[in-house]
């Protein structure tokens, strides 16, 4: 079986080819292929009737997840199919690669949250009640669910404490990453990125859309910005012609090996 290791702005991760060899690790096979090979995700290619692939995604921690936006744009000379949605992807200018995550979902139910409420503040709060440090993050699910808060400076916090406060806050039954977006203009965010089930990474493509839509969607920013992560920088563009959210950024191949 091939396996390639490869980052998208940082945002690494160990893609196998099991199209041909049935790869079904156990939790602790993808704690340790993560370990050992550095990795934020693990990625599994498979068979699919219908479409060129499909795209099996796997956090550091062995949970399963539904999307993976930086991993996407790593394979996307192949037409994607993940359990979130089919994804296309493109060559873009200067070696990049662009990815069509489809449209943002923004009902509360579709986040999930566990009860019926304003997508564009919801009620979390970390620090005291009476004057909390954080609170009221915009969510938003991009095929797995986002919440964003708005900071002055992100350097200002301390991303590895408050991540899990909010990782699995009880409003999240499936927990949900966590963005600090620091609008610098209209057209350039600074976003660091507490992702379920991997912690701090140096890049989350999800979450720069996340963070692309709910500053867009606030008046913060226009349709149209630079997300500016740990590892590098994504453009990202939602589009008003289909409500589409394209993600577009550099992908690093650091090895190619079989197993």
């Amino acid at each position: 079986m091939k396996v390639w290791k490869m980052n998208g702005a940082g945002n690494a991760f160990a893609v196998f080819d099991a199209r041909s060899t049935p790869f079904a690790p156990t939790v602790e096979q993808v704690r340790q292929i993560a370990a050992d090979l550095q990795a934020d995700q693990v990625i599994a290619l498979e068979r699919d009737a219908t479409k060129d692939v499909f795209m099996r995604i796997w956090n550091a921690d062995g949970s399963e997840v539904a999307a993976c936006g930086n991993g996407a744009r790593a394979v996307a000379h192949l037409m994607l199919q993940t359990e979130a949605d089919m994804l296309k992807g493109y060559k873009a200018l200067g070696g990049l690669v662009t990815v069509d995550m489809g449209s943002p979902l923004m009902g509360w139910e579709d986040i999930p949250l566990a009860e019926k409420m304003d997508v564009r503040g919801v009620d979390v709060k970390i620090g005291p009640m009476d004057k909390p440090y954080l609170s009221r993050p915009a969510v938003v699910s991009m095929g797995n669910p986002h919440a964003v808060f708005f900071v002055k400076n992100v350097d200002d916090y301390d991303i590895p404490a408050l991540g899990p406060l909010v990782e699995w806050h009880p409003l999240f039954p499936e927990g949900t990453n966590v963005g600090f977006a620091q609008i610098i203009d209209r057209e350039h965010i600074r976003l660091r990125v507490w992702e379920r089930g991997a912690g701090l990474t140096k890049a989350c493509g999800t979450g720069a859309c996340a963070a692309l839509v709910c500053a867009a969607r606030a008046g913060l920013t226009e349709r149209t910005a630079k997300l500016i992560l740990d590892g590098g920088e994504l453009l990202i563009d939602w589009r008003d012609s289909d409500d589409h959210v394209y993600m577009t950024g550099p992908v690093e191949m650091e090895f190619e090996t079989v197993i």
